[in-house]
């Protein structure tokens, strides 16, 4: 290949200059005001998908100021006390590290296993205690700003999700699938369902489909490498610096197979740059973007070598990024009424904290107000049963006019989110553009990433842009991969410190949970805001669990879990988006006392009230997580008192446990943040210190 792109990357990789060259590629999309024409959603007119690979969200920005990463002071303990960083197979614990390399963003790592059964056997039905034994002590590896700097400042430039999750607990094509069509043949019509690369060929529909009986312009772009057929391998080639890498998942259905030239399906989907002949990478969105005819939805695939694939160089990637903003902007008509979307498909084997949200497959497992159908995967003679979704946490970087600022969105999406913004968008109250392979479960839990913009008043401001200057990337050649060695006595890293704006989240719910009375556990769920949302909950004495419960908005949902029987000890947990968390400790024997928290209307007050249901009296400590202020309450038989707190001063977030003092005895814990439909900033717990990892709180 002798293209100008590739000559360039090269000159400006060896003389070291190409770190000078990425920040201009943002400071040019942040200097383009956004088009605010209705200032509302349809004054986007493009939208722009880049899906790159396998990488999870603590991998690249577990230590990103403001974002729930390895500073997170909500993070799930394991059954046996241990926090979620601490994964061990049997013999070794492996803590998240850093590999001691000069430059890690230039480097060719190592790879992990991430097919279905061993992201499965990762996951473990929740508890996400087995990475070690599943994927490697490579799969705690981690990046940093030092080596991800152009990464870092997208996020730092614009809006970075970090609840947003791959679709699938496995491999690229089942997580592509659900981006282009929204499910993966759950139903099993069609060839479905396919959690592998098999690749065979099937019939459901794509969304592009009903783009094109609708009238919305779509296409593809990528290289065609050796050819978009079976013949070229679907653009996966032995060349990593052409072809699609066989990304392009529209191929493998029929219907695209079938298409012939002139039809619209092969001309959109099958048609490609020719870099192999003297073609440019960039050359045909360029000239789109130029003459003003960037279709209204696009999708770009990349080749092998930019795709940030392990064990290719994540730099590599940020390259190919500042080219696809560098012919954005360069016709800053186009871009001031467009939105790139930047993601990944899976998670390759990295190790992410967050539990992902999911259906439960029968009663014993939690419960849910919206139908669970096709949601599980019953199994065969390859593969372990198992939940199709959510899969690990990813990042999403939303580039746009409308998304500038550096702020961090905590609302759960995954990738039929990008389905959904398109109706958002273009659905116009249509239903044929409204993706019937959606399951209702996705639909409730995971949103349509419409929180994430700004578009009333989206020219406000425009932030500074952190230093790049450490940004060295290597050449685009194949290389050997580089296998780390994790050190030993592991150390948690430390999170950059400080706060991130927030976008305004639509959520709002109560979680109450006491001991009742017959040898079980109660717990009741009320969701009062404007998105469904999926808790996880977790038994810290028993063993049990995890469950799982799934709440549509305006609804409520109630189960009873039972108490260990020997000696009546217990310590669940419940969590939800966005750092909420509570957490019910005692033994039924022990203190009979009650907390509830509620919030106090719109305020920035939530309402502590305390109650001793018993015959003696008892002493009450509460602690406030934010203000260090500590508060007792001595409380009569039949008695109650209630505590008001005004989370002004953290910002509307809070953090409160509740102790009689008693080993093992009466604990509450409440944290969360209230939400007032306008943006704030993250917790300011985060990373306000090392990460908590012993074993009792």
């Amino acid at each position: 290949m002798t293209t100008l792109d590739r000559r360039n990357f090269l000159r400006l990789a060896g003389a070291g200059t190409l770190a000078a060259t990425l920040p201009n590629s943002i400071r040019r999309a942040l200097a383009i005001p956004a088009n605010n024409r209705t200032g509302t959603i349809r004054d986007i007119e493009h939208i722009v998908v880049l899906m790159q690979e396998n990488r999870s969200f603590d991998h690249y920005f577990g230590m990103l100021r403001g974002v729930r990463g390895f500073g997170d002071p909500r993070a799930v303990f394991q059954h046996d006390g241990r926090a979620i960083f601490r994964q061990s197979d049997g013999a070794n614990e492996v803590l998240p590290y850093r590999p001691q390399v000069a430059d890690l963003g230039a480097t060719f790592l190592e790879g992990t296993p991430h097919d279905w059964n061993t992201s499965q056997q990762a996951f473990n039905q929740g508890r996400c205690d087995q990475w070690l034994p599943a994927k490697g002590a490579n799969c705690m590896t981690h990046m940093t700003r030092a080596y991800l700097p152009f990464h870092y400042a997208l996020a730092d430039a614009f809006t970075i999700c970090d609840a947003y999750h791959c679709s699938v607990q496995g491999p690229t094509d089942p997580n592509r699938y659900y981006m282009w069509t929204g499910h993966v043949g759950n139903d099993g019509a069609g060839g479905g369902p396919v959690i592998t690369n098999a690749e065979a060929g099937y019939d459901w529909s794509t969304y592009p489909e009903r783009l094109e009986r609708n009238g919305v312009s779509w296409k593809v772009y990528q290289d065609a490498g050796d050819g978009l057929t079976a013949g070229g391998y679907w653009g996966w080639t032995s060349d990593a610096t052409i072809g699609n890498y066989g990304d392009n998942s529209l191929l493998y259905f029929h219907q695209y197979q079938n298409s012939q030239p002139g039809s619209a399906l092969y001309e959109k989907a099958l048609r490609g740059t020719d870099i192999k002949t003297g073609g440019g990478l960039f050359d045909q969105f360029r000239a789109d973007v130029a003459n003003g005819t960037l279709p209204q939805v696009s999708w770009i695939v990349a080749p092998e070598a930019y795709s940030e694939h392990p064990n290719w160089p994540p730099n590599y990637g940020a390259w190919y990024v500042a080219q696809i903003l560098d012919a954005l902007t360069a016709n800053p008509e186009v871009w001031s009424k467009t939105a790139l979307l930047l993601t990944y498909d899976e998670n390759d084997g990295f190790f992410d904290h967050v539990p992902a949200p999911f259906a439960a497959k029968d009663a014993a497992q939690g419960k849910s107000t919206v139908d669970t159908r096709n949601e599980y995967f019953a199994g065969d003679a390859q593969h372990v049963a198992g939940p199709y979704g959510l899969g690990t946490r990813v990042p999403m970087l939303v580039i746009s006019p409308w998304t500038r600022g550096g702020y961090v969105n905590s609302q759960v999406f995954d990738h039929t989110s990008i389905i959904r913004f398109i109706e958002q968008r273009f659905g116009n109250g249509n239903p044929d553009l409204i993706e019937a392979n959606i399951s209702p479960w996705r639909r409730a839990v995971c949103g349509d990433l419409t929180s994430c913009f700004n578009f009333s008043t989206p020219n406000a401001a425009v932030p500074a842009l952190p230093d790049t200057r450490g940004y060295r990337p290597g050449d685009d050649q194949r290389h050997p991969s580089f296998v780390p060695v994790p050190p030993s006595p592991g150390q948690m890293p430390l999170q950059e410190k400080g706060l991130r704006p927030a976008r305004a989240l639509p959520y709002a719910f109560d979680v109450d949970g006491r001991p009742d009375g017959r040898g079980g556990f109660a717990l009741n769920f009320r969701n009062v805001g404007a998105a469904g949302a999926c808790f996880h909950v977790r038994d810290g004495a028993g063993g049990a669990g995890p469950w799982t419960y799934t709440v549509e908005a305006g609804k409520a949902l109630a189960d009873t879990l039972a108490l260990n029987p020997v000696d009546g000890h217990y310590d669940f947990s419940v969590y939800a988006p966005n750092g909420f968390v509570r957490r019910y400790k005692g033994r039924v024997d022990a203190t009979d006392a009650d907390a509830t928290l509620r919030r106090d209307g719109a305020s920035a007050n939530v309402n502590l009230d305390l109650r001793n249901n018993g015959a003696a009296n008892v002493t009450l400590t509460i602690l406030d997580g934010y203000s260090g202020e500590t508060r007792t309450a001595t409380l009569g038989p039949g008695q109650h008192k209630q505590f008001n707190f005004d989370t002004g001063m953290s910002l509307r977030w809070y953090d409160l446990i509740v102790s009689d003092g008693i080993v093992n005895g009466f604990r509450r814990e409440f944290a969360g943040h209230l939400e007032n439909g306008k943006d704030g900033v993250s917790d300011p717990a985060i990373a306000a210190g090392p990460a908590m990892l012993q074993d009792e709180l």
